[in-house]
């Protein structure tokens, strides 16, 4: 399989937005091209999915196993011309600063993935030599095997940053992009806007044409086919690492929310479900009335609840048919803006109160300043389960959670404080961590097969 993993030395380098530009042009070239996305993150692989026409996976190297990893990437890279995976942070940055888990490079060695580094150039010249230099040094099985340099000011700017790596480093110059803030991607509170909330096909043309312009492709088609040469040979049975349980596997249809307040789901956690058996249908919290007939379950993932919190709480037949759901014993499970979305009522960053489906005695308060970001782990209290791993992400809090409310969960930060959270109402169980079933598929079927 031909891949190639897109890093930097650093976040704000430019990383997605020329993984995009290269997803756009192999495309615009005929090529079929598989996205991912290292880390715990949603929207980018929203993104990706939307330029490629194929759905992006999360790889993630601290929330999964290494089998699982390149399980997952040798099933969605069938039928695909070429992987293209774009990094999370910096190169070597990962849970922690002593090993390499959770980080880009971790899974370029998983892949076999030779690494293009994107080095933003704004006043930089031959320095920029010492820092590729360093990168191919710290790590020895990390191929970085080309550099793009972005944001780069003239030809001499151009001249000076190719002579300085020619002269001193083993990774080829592969292309140099203009300084245009033309080129920047929307962001809010939680990063780049959705793919939901969509960019023009106008924005992602004239990406793909200043990409298509200023890469070397022929460098790079060359360093993608390397991956071959390397004697990595990914799993390419079709077959996810989850087996179907024969014995509990039961024709379910599970109604997942899914529209510009909720996208935020990892696109294997659909995979488990339904290797379990369950069908998955989609429906609007924002448009449509009420549920989907004949359903067993209910899945809300997280997404901006906020944003879109008056026209949620205008649809007061949607948010009945939920409660109604819930007091009737049906199984629910919800996730950050999910379990938002079930509590009182969302209290938006102006201060103003829009009330919601009410399964929850609490209300959800915006604020300014971020509330929560990284990995966590998950242990259930109610036993019989081992533990789960996921992540937190959310510019809220929620008023303290009566005592009369259950907690399932004892969540746990890798190397710090640990809370109980999970938060049950009869069969609905929502938190704030976003859970990924892959990483424990017990889970998934605790949540399909089981009323707790």
């Amino acid at each position: 399989m031909k891949s190639i993993l897109i890093a930097a030395p650093s976040s704000g380098s430019g990383k997605t937005t020329i993984s995009l530009g290269i997803m756009a042009a192999l495309r615009k070239r005929g090529l079929a091209v598989q996205p991912f996305k290292v880390g715990p993150d949603f929207i980018d692989p929203g993104h990706h999915t939307a330029v490629c026409g194929r759905a992006s996976r999360n790889l993630d190297g601290w929330m999964l196993s290494k089998e699982y990893v390149i399980s997952s990437f040798g099933k969605a890279s069938n039928g695909a011309d070429i992987a293209v995976i774009e990094g999370v942070m910096g190169l070597f940055d990962g849970v922690n600063g002593r090993s390499e888990d959770g980080s880009s490079a971790q899974i370029a060695k998983w892949t076999g993935s030779p690494v293009i580094l994107v080095v933003d150039a704004r006043s930089m010249a031959r320095s920029a030599a010492a820092l590729v230099s360093g990168f191919e040094r710290f790590d020895k099985d990390v191929n970085v095997a080309g550099v793009i340099f972005n944001r780069v000011g003239s030809e001499r700017h151009k001249n000076l940053l190719r002579e300085a790596v020619e002269s001193h480093c083993k990774a080829k110059v592969l292309g140099f992009i203009p300084r245009d803030e033309g080129l920047a991607m929307p962001e809010r509170h939680l990063g780049l806007v959705t793919a939901e909330d969509g960019f023009s096909q106008e924005f992602i043309d004239r990406l793909a044409d200043v990409v298509e312009k200023n890469v070397y492709w022929d460098r790079v088609i060359e360093m993608a086919g390397l991956s071959g040469g390397t004697g990595f040979q990914p799993v390419m049975t079709g077959k996810m690492p989850v087996p179907l349980n024969q014995e509990n596997s039961l024709a379910l249809k599970i109604a997942v929310a899914r529209d510009l307040a909720f996208s935020f789901y990892y696109e294997d956690n659909f995979d488990i479900l339904k290797n379990y058996g369950a069908e998955i249908v989609f429906f609007s919290p924002l448009t449509d009335k009420e549920l989907p007939e004949g359903i067993s379950g209910l899945y809300i993932g997280g997404g901006y609840p906020e944003v879109h919190a008056e026209r949620l709480s205008a649809n007061r037949s949607m948010m009945a048919s939920i409660k109604n759901f819930a007091e009737s014993g049906g199984k629910i499970y919800a996730e950050c803006g999910g379990f938002m979305y079930l509590t009182e009522g969302i209290v938006d960053f102006d201060g103003k109160f829009h009330p919601m489906v009410g399964i929850y005695p609490t209300r959800a308060k915006m604020l300014k300043k971020r509330k929560a970001l990284g990995y966590v782990e998950v242990e259930s209290l109610e036993g019989g389960l081992s533990n789960i791993r996921g992540h937190e992400f959310h510019y809220s809090e929620i008023d303290e959670m009566p005592t009369s409310v259950d907690r399932v969960y004892s969540v746990n930060k890798p190397g710090g404080e640990t809370w109980a959270e999970g938060y049950r109402y009869k069969n609905t169980v929502a938190s704030y961590v976003h859970l990924h079933f892959g990483s424990n598929k017990e889970w998934a079927d605790r949540f399909l097969n089981t009323t707790k």
